[in-house]
């Protein structure tokens, strides 16, 4: 690895998000201003930089060094502390106040402003109030220094770093040195094997009580990518002593410990049992019971609701006039309208939809479950509701406009999702329809579900189609 030292005379990009940079630098022995690329947040114009890494040539952009550390040191000529100064990083001093102040103080410019900054009053144009914004601009970019530093003597990466700074901000040593976990609950793109890591360098133990927590609620959460709502008790230790290579002992004392500060649910009031008829209690993360049991009252709610669509109403009125509860819609009509066939579980399935408040339409590739689609939003358009669309993805829901020659849209635009201000769409301001038929059910998962389900009105109609797993 190579060091170069720098200043910074031009930035040409920089992320606030990872502190991505790209700078243009002077470098001693070169004539033309220098590329350097890393992960550099709050480097400023006039910043002196000591910088590890190496030289790389890029096809497009030529040569330019790449950082992997870097620490930044006062300038310590005239020209450097004016270039500084004149930066915008201190509030309160501009290029104009900059050369004030180093024509004034000269190389001991930067010693008055932190030993003796009140000398500044005798700078042209200098009162209190600036002098006291000079000194509380100067003191925070000390603390943000002393945070990269911190960062950097541990290993962690300048990108990580660039996003801790941004979370914690002046609390950022504080957060690592008390708890280096919080950072997979806290900041995305820092997951639990990051923090260990981080939190291996920062000297703390396999069996601290926040390794195991973190390494328990990792552990639920890989589970939930694989489809998993909940699991079950042993197979949690299990899973989380081959994580954390920690004792069972050790593992249960901090699951226990979770769940009775709730943490994580133990739901003893749902008994399920394996395929050997054994009793499993499941375990769940917060959000996903809360979302599942959402989901089953919500569909029950529904499902005991009546519509208040024209063709429900007037079946309903039929069947008790007649005492038919068989009643339905002629499906001989829609083969008509449709100019389709439907063998006998699609026309029963049809007819079913008619008077169906939450229906389920389900099977394996080719075995009509579109022509059946077909046919039930035809019944419904013969009567006159209003139909809306939607799919989990965006793939699915262009799938679905094309075969049925209706908009369908995505789950997420469909309830006007606007981060960070989350659904648009939910129980003060439900969905305008009298059905919603929704495509690729299966790839929902519970807690889009569950956002899904309090944006339906009572009165309207839910029915989802997919194919089978098994």
């Amino acid at each position: 690895m190579q060091k170069i030292r720098c200043v910074v005379e031009r930035i040409t990009y920089q992320n606030p998000e990872n502190g991505y940079s790209v700078l243009k630098c002077k470098v001693k022995d070169y004539t033309e201003l220098v590329t350097v690329i890393g992960n550099m947040l709050d480097v400023n114009v006039g910043s002196v930089l000591l910088v590890h890494g190496n030289w790389k040539v890029d096809t497009k952009y030529g040569k330019q060094f790449m950082a992997e550390t870097w620490e930044e040191t006062l300038p310590a000529t005239v020209y450097g502390m004016e270039k500084y100064l004149g930066s915008g990083l201190i509030k309160g001093v501009g290029p104009k106040f900059a050369q004030r102040i180093v024509r004034r103080f000269g190389v001991d410019a930067f010693t008055v402003i932190e030993d003796n900054i009140e000398l500044l009053i005798e700078v042209e144009g200098i009162g209190t109030k600036r002098i006291q914004m000079i000194a509380e601009s100067w003191q925070k970019q000390k603390e943000i220094k002393n945070i990269m530093l911190f960062l950097q003597d541990h290993q962690v990466s300048t990108s990580y770093a660039a996003k801790i700074f941004k979370q914690y901000g002046n609390e950022s040593i504080t957060v690592m040195k008390e708890n280096p976990y919080r950072l997979a609950d806290d900041i995305w793109g820092i997951g639990f094997k990051t923090a260990d890591q981080i939190a291996m360098k920062l000297g703390f133990g396999k069996e601290s009580y926040m390794r195991l927590r973190s390494g328990l609620m990792f552990t639920l959460s890989e589970l939930s990518n694989d489809g998993h709502v909940y699991a079950e008790r042993k197979q949690l230790i299990d899973r989380a002593k081959e994580l954390l290579e920690a004792s069972e002992e050790t593992v249960i004392s901090t699951l226990d410990d979770m769940i009775k500060k709730e943490e994580l649910i133990l739901e003893q009031n749902i008994i399920k049992t394996d395929a050997e008829g054994n009793s499993i209690i499941p375990i769940y993360l917060p959000p996903f019971y809360y979302a599942e049991i959402g989901v089953a009252s919500k569909l029950k709610k529904l499902s005991d609701s009546p519509a208040q669509d024209k063709l429900y109403t007037r079946l309903t009125e039929a069947r008790k006039k007649t005492g038919n509860n068989e009643l339905s819609v002629d499906v001989g009509a829609i083969e008509k309208i449709t100019g389709m066939s439907y063998d006998d579980i699609q026309a029963d399935a049809i007819r079913k939809a008619a008077t169906a408040k939450v229906m389920v339409l389900t099977g394996g590739p080719g075995t009509g479950k579109t022509t059946t689609t077909h046919g039930i939003i035809s019944a419904f358009k013969a009567y006159g509701l209003k139909i809306l669309l939607a799919a989990p993805t965006g793939r699915a829901a262009k799938r679905m406009t094309e075969t049925t020659g209706m908009e369908a849209k995505t789950i997420h635009r469909l309830l006007e999702f606007k981060p960070p201000e989350g659904y648009q769409k939910n129980e003060e301001n439900p969905l305008e329809g009298d059905v919603l038929i929704i495509d690729e059910c299966s790839m929902i998962d519970i807690i889009l579900m569950n956002s899904l389900l309090k944006a339906i009105p009572a009165t309207m109609r839910l029915m989802s189609t997919g194919q089978t797993t098994r």
